[in-house]
């Protein structure tokens, strides 16, 4: 039998049962739609991730960060070390020193260093609680906040413990709301800080408001606010990327000599050593890392998608043996006439294929509308969230229903195929 009269024949019965054949066909769109958004929500997060961890430098950055030091090795040192930061253990060591010295280096271009804190900040008879960011005066160089009207701080203000301070778009707009802040002062713990800028308004990276932050210089901070003398992290810009792992390296050396840490024995990966009380990475290192992330939790939810796929593959198989005994005495009827066993396997495949098919370019349609309202969603939010469906996703969704619709009609096609006429008109 010709293709094209085996394709009319199994269009006319889906055609016949158009209630089984739609409800078979919202089986395949359920698990196809959710292959169609977990790509595209992939792709959204991975893109906000991304987007985030650029917004503290390009790929002409390293981060120095503090580490607790652990006997584990690997992966379960970074683990252990995260779980005892949350926990509150401190670590001091790290130092604007240490921040000196690194500038020492050859390759090193320029650095900041960084602190956090939270006190409630104040101006006539507002009150409101605002996030110290304690910083050097290259931050404004490097990072990628501007300066909306005013200045930044100098780096003479920061070593003269000099009380002043640079507001974010919000703080400015709860404690100032229209007026001009600058040359007016706050009160910060008690301690008057006098503003000297205003920063253009940059939204949240990473759970940080960073326009609801007060900047202040980072030696102020920490002898007239926060009685410290160590930082938290610090960012380095370098004059050559090309020679950014040989860079990595001799900061690590470096910071290994002024904290009295042995060197590390054999060789060691971009984690360091977990004897480190800090840890060396660039940007680039941390987009991948978090590119991997993105990919595994990817892989993980098309896992569980593949199980709504196999219920939808169990429904066809289920639909096309029903199909098979109602229409016994047709499919006698035309073995009768000289249709062959490959006439009825092939009809009956086409059949569960078309039904799988015409729910992929369902479920693709459907998945790409919801994954479009997720983005608008979380851009309504303030999330720069980028919808977007990778190529491989519509493959991937078409396969899966080709494959299943051959995978679970072949047994019915072949039941079908091997009844012998006599007995099927007999049935009948």
């Amino acid at each position: 039998m010709h293709i094209i009269s085996t394709l009319q024949i199994a269009i006319r019965a889906m055609r016949a049962n158009k209630v089984r054949t739609g409800l078979t066909v919202l089986g395949m769109v359920i698990g196809i739609a959710s292959v169609i958004i977990v790509f595209s929500a992939g792709e959204g997060i991975n893109s906000l991730i991304l987007g985030e961890v650029e917004s503290f430098g390009g790929a002409d950055i390293i981060e120095t960060e503090i580490k607790v030091p652990s006997s584990k090795k690997g992966s379960g040192a970074e683990v252990q070390s995260g779980v005892n930061l949350v926990s509150g253990v401190q670590v001091t060591t790290l130092t604007l020193d240490d921040m000196e010295d690194i500038n020492k280096l050859p390759n090193i271009k320029q650095s900041y260093a960084g602190i956090m804190g939270q006190e409630q900040a104040s101006y006539g008879n507002e009150l409101r609680k605002t996030l110290l960011f304690g910083t050097t005066a290259n931050f404004i160089d490097i990072d990628q906040s501007e300066i909306d009207y005013g200045r930044f701080f100098t780096d003479a203000e920061d070593r003269s413990l000099s009380q002043v301070v640079v507001l974010g778009y919000k703080i400015k707009e709860k404690l100032f709301g229209g007026s001009d802040p600058i040359g007016k002062s706050i009160k910060i713990r008690k301690t008057k800080f006098r503003v000297i800028g205003v920063l253009k308004e940059r939204g949240a990276i990473m759970t940080f408001d960073f326009d609801d932050f007060a900047y202040v210089p980072i030696r102020t901070l920490q002898k007239r606010v926060m009685g410290i003398d160590h930082v938290l992290f610090m960012m380095h810009q370098v004059a050559d990327t090309d020679l950014m792992d040989e860079t990595i390296e001799q900061m690590q050396i470096l910071l290994r000599e002024n904290h009295d840490i042995a060197p590390p024995e054999g060789p060691i990966d971009w984690l360091g050593s977990p004897q480190d009380d800090f840890r060396v990475v660039s940007m680039s290192q941390s987009m991948e890392v978090m590119d991997t992330v993105t990919g595994a939790i990817t892989l993980l939810l098309l896992a569980i998608v593949a199980i709504s796929l196999v219920v939808g593959g169990v429904g066809i198989l289920n639909i096309m043996y029903v199909v098979v005994t109602e229409r016994t005495a047709e499919i006698g009827l035309r073995k009768a006439v000289g249709a062959r066993y490959r006439d009825i396997m092939l009809q009956f495949l086409i059949e569960a294929v078309l039904v799988t098919i015409a729910g992929g370019i369902i479920g693709i349609i459907f998945g790409a509308g919801i994954s479009f309202l997720i983005s608008w969603g979380a851009n309504s939010y303030g999330l720069d969230w980028q919808f977007s469906i990778p190529a491989k996703a519509f493959v991937v969704a078409l396969g899966f229903s080709a494959f299943f619709g051959i995978a679970f009609g072949v047994y019915p096609a072949r039941r079908a195929a091997r009844m012998e006429p006599v007995e099927a008109l007999r049935n009948e």
